[in-house]
């Protein structure tokens, strides 16, 4: 196994920090929830000199996307993405614990790929910093005008980088369960996660 007592360490750590993003991605939704029937209520009692949350639909488009990108590391530390085991099932436990390092792989790939859409889209709608700050980071050219929410005026890189932190969370998470899974290759099967 490669470095066993390291990956359990890292492990911990990785667990906390995917756990706690999932408590606040948790925490984002319950407040959309509690807004969606507070502004649902004000509608309906309109005539009555109430009205809906201002902005609603931009508070929960953005937190919803914030929320899933609070999920997906936790989501993917305890194997919670679909898989068909249908056929892997029934071969030898070894191979089994093979096509899990295999779709760790893939993810993994497909959340490098993610974080690097996320930081492009980030850096497209981030107004400040120096023509040397935004070279050296790759981010390209200041854009003309900080766009922003309609309603609320949200500066868009706002919500960006905090889906940002999600994704690169996510990214380290899958490197980690990589490094998790190619160990229950080597030990002969696939431990709970």
């Amino acid at each position: 196994m490669l470095a066993p007592n390291l990956e359990l360490r890292v492990g911990r750590w990785i667990d906390f920090l995917a756990q706690a993003m999932a408590w606040g991605g948790g925490c984002i939704l319950a407040a959309i929830s509690l807004m969606t029937v507070v502004s649902i209520v004000g509608r309906g009692l309109d005539g009555l000199g109430l009205g809906p949350v201002t902005g609603d639909y931009e508070l929960a488009a953005i937190g919803t996307a914030i929320a899933v990108f609070g999920f997906m590391p936790w989501c993917q530390l305890r194997r919670g993405h679909v898989t068909v085991d249908i056929f892997t099932g029934r071969l030898p436990s070894r191979i089994h614990a093979g096509f899990g390092f295999l779709g760790d792989v893939l993810i993994t790939v497909s959340s490098a790929v993610i974080l690097r859409q996320l930081w492009f889209g980030f850096a497209e709608k981030y107004p400040h910093g120096s023509d040397a700050f935004r070279g050296a980071l790759g981010m390209g050219y200041k854009p003309f005008f900080a766009e922003t929410t309609y309603e609320l005026q949200i500066p868009v890189w706002i919500p960006y980088l905090a889906a940002l932190c999600g994704s690169a969370l996510f990214l380290m998470v899958s490197l980690y369960t990589c490094w998790r899974s190619l160990n229950w290759v080597i030990a002969g099967e696939e431990k709970a996660a």
